[in-house]
């Protein structure tokens, strides 16, 4: 008989249980809370826990506990459950009843057995085996169904051996330990169900995300990787910073719903590129637009050899009837020495279209020279400069491919992913997603775009992604414009960020030190990228 007293701390711990099911984000946690609570409540020797497979034909071992004898698998043990699942039919397909864990489920009916080796319309051999093989004694069984909200089994919980407190004997599960399992197991089934619910529902919102990317992906290759890449170096950094345990960043710590938060941000932090152009994004030279139009000058180059061939000819042809020789000879060698300029010009246009890291002023004003100082008749028959305003700018660029405006039309991706992230209702473990995913391009000095924020007002989760996008492009191996960087010239450019404001110091320093730096290399970079760094170079 159980004492009143008993049942009443039984109770407390089963609410106790209950609230804390409700809280535990992990299934295999779950499941293991679920059971662990079951066998303390009824003071249970061991223990199964079953869920029903995917496809509802059969129940499947999750969690194993016998404590006598120290046996612990699945969950979060680390060993696993080598058992075969229970199947709900038999071969011809009649209802497979001789397993009590089965007959518990298909029946939606806890069945409470005292003794195993004396029960009839059950199947125990299996049990008499493990006894056979371990000397334990199977005895008292109490097998109680696990059912959600729509009044589906979902699995199926089973106790064995009910420990008497006092004794220490094996007896009966009790009326009382019946109803506490009884109760626990629905409570169970309800966090067990909604715990599911939620990844399922978190599942389908990260696969959202994907196809976003994949979007992204598929209207350009050269930034698809990069959609993928920035959170892996983003999730890197901070799980260092997480563990850094003194200095300016020993306050900062991660919970779990932290860290989710903060993946979610980096997967989406270049969701506004579905708006941005394809022919900018993918901008490979200078001139390139829905096709590089450097082909257009190789043509008027073309023209204008064919207009001086012509100008020659003609004026041999004048010369016929005096028959100079040394004239014409001088005139040809003048066209060759025309055609050659003109070669020399058009393989230093065709040099400029392809971009780098500074053109010089010299450079830049030998273009315009260029544009100005041939014309050509155009398909409407008007002559005109050989380049017009619009090519001389590109041309000039001075570094990489893009002119102000475009580099305007690119950079306002991060203005459209600031739209759409805040248009969309946030849970609250997720409400900082905008602030995060909206902030890589920002700049410790506040001379970033698009809110022009200084390093106070950013979190520090923010300024982590902002390394993680640089550090990224500077190194990717896919951009239509450069080759990836090597380890080093990629390390020395973000020391120089460090120095003039656009990056975090601190946040560098962890960088540099947990060698976060090479664990992305050794993931991601070609072999040939990954050289010696200097860190104490880097540190000064």
């Amino acid at each position: 008989m159980d004492s009143t007293e008993d049942l009443f701390r039984r109770l407390e711990r089963l609410n106790a249980v209950g609230a804390a099911l409700s809280k535990e984000r992990d299934i295999n946690r779950l499941l293991e809370a679920i059971l662990v609570a079951a066998k303390t409540i009824t003071h249970a020797d061991g223990g199964t826990l079953y869920r029903m497979t995917e496809d509802g034909k059969a129940l499947r071992f999750e969690i194993l506990r016998t404590d006598s004898l120290h046996i612990a698998m699945g969950g979060t043990t680390g060993n696993p459950i080598n058992f075969p699942n229970l199947p709900l039919t038999d071969e011809q397909g009649k209802p497979n009843d001789a397993m009590v864990a089965v007959y518990a489920a298909l029946h939606d009916q806890t069945v409470n057995i005292a003794d195993a080796y004396a029960a009839a319309g059950f199947d125990f051999s299996g049990t008499r085996k493990f006894d056979a093989r371990t000397g334990y004694r199977s005895q008292a069984f109490l097998t109680v169904p696990m059912k959600n909200h729509e009044g589906e089994i979902i699995g199926v919980l089973q106790l064995i051996n009910a420990i008497d407190p006092v004794s220490g004997a094996v007896a009966a599960f009790s009326a009382a330990d019946q109803s506490l399992a009884e109760s626990l197991a629905s409570q169970a089934a309800i966090a067990l169900t909604n715990r599911l619910l939620i990844d399922q529902l978190e599942k389908l919102f990260e696969s959202f995300i994907n196809l976003i990317n994949l979007a992204i992906d598929e209207k350009s290759p050269y930034t698809g990787g990069h959609c993928q890449r920035v959170p892996v170096l983003t999730m890197l950094l901070a799980e260092a910073v997480d563990a850094t345990h003194e200095g300016p960043l020993a306050d900062f710590h991660m919970t779990d719903k932290d860290r989710y938060e903060l993946k979610i941000a980096g997967l989406l932090h270049d969701c506004g590129k579905v708006t941005t152009p394809v022919h900018v994004v993918d901008k490979a030279t200078k001139l390139q637009t829905l096709f590089d139009r450097i082909h257009l000058i190789d043509t008027r180059f073309e023209v204008l050899k064919r207009d001086a061939e012509i100008s020659v000819l003609r004026r041999q042809l004048a010369l016929r009837e005096k028959r100079d020789a040394a004239a014409e000879s001088r005139i040809q060698q003048e066209l060759m020495d025309q055609l050659r300029a003109l070669d020399a010009e058009r393989s230093f246009l065709r040099g400029c279209n392809i971009g780098g890291e500074a053109m010089q002023e010299a450079d830049q004003q030998r273009v315009r020279e260029i544009g100005q100082k041939h014309t050509w008749r155009n398909v409407e028959g008007v002559e005109a400069n050989f380049l017009s305003a619009e090519e001389v700018e590109n041309l000039a660029i001075r570094a990489g491919t893009l002119t102000q405006a475009e580099r305007e039309v690119i950079n306002y991706h991060i203005v459209a992913t600031i739209k759409m992230l805040e248009q969309l209702p946030w849970p609250k473990h997720l409400r900082n997603v905008p602030e995060y995913a909206g902030g890589h391009h920002e700049r410790m000095d506040g001379k970033g775009y698009p809110k022009g924020l200084t390093r106070e007002q950013m979190s520090i989760q923010a300024r982590t992604m902002g390394i993680a996008d640089i550090f990224e492009a500077l190194t990717a191996r896919d951009r239509p414009y450069k080759h990836g960087m090597k380890l080093s010239q990629a390390m020395k450019i973000l020391a120089s960020f460090k120095r003039n404001g656009h990056i975090d110091p601190d946040l560098f320093v962890v960088f540099v030190k947990q060698k976060i730096y090479r664990r992305y290399a050794e993931q991601f970079l070609d072999p040939a990228q990954i050289d010696e760094v200097d860190e104490g170079e880097l540190l000064t």
